[in-house]
């Protein structure tokens, strides 16, 4: 009887070794999507601001500091963070326009644009 078990085994079709693999290409593709893909997008987005900053913008570094563009070169920018307080900072720890992210002390609001 269980020579009739084991025959019926040895004709199953043999798997397809793709089958194997097709999880891990599925994970591979949601990733791409749901993180890499972003993420390339904002760095292209970043490169894009530094490469456009000139005298007089307004923008946020990494370090939180708020200033007006006094000097830029390629790879230094100078930054007036209070009457005649300039500072010197890496161009790539600019993060961000200082109009993007501007507060109301009016009424409290404060707006964020994308």
């Amino acid at each position: 009887m269980t020579s009739l078990a084991y025959a019926a085994d040895a004709a199953s079709p043999a798997a397809n070794p793709l089958t194997g693999f097709l999880p891990m290409i599925l994970i591979f593709i949601v990733f791409y999507f749901l993180l890499i893909r972003p993420q390339q997008k904002k760095a292209k987005a970043l490169q894009e601001f530094l490469s456009n900053l000139k005298k007089g913008d307004e923008v946020v570094t990494g370090g939180g500091l708020h200033g007006k563009i006094t000097g830029i070169t390629d790879s230094v920018v100078t930054l007036e963070i209070a009457d005649n307080v300039r500072v010197k900072v890496a161009r790539q720890y600019i993060l961000s326009s200082a109009s993007g992210a501007s507060c109301s002390k009016q009424d409290q609001s404060c707006s964020t644009s994308s």
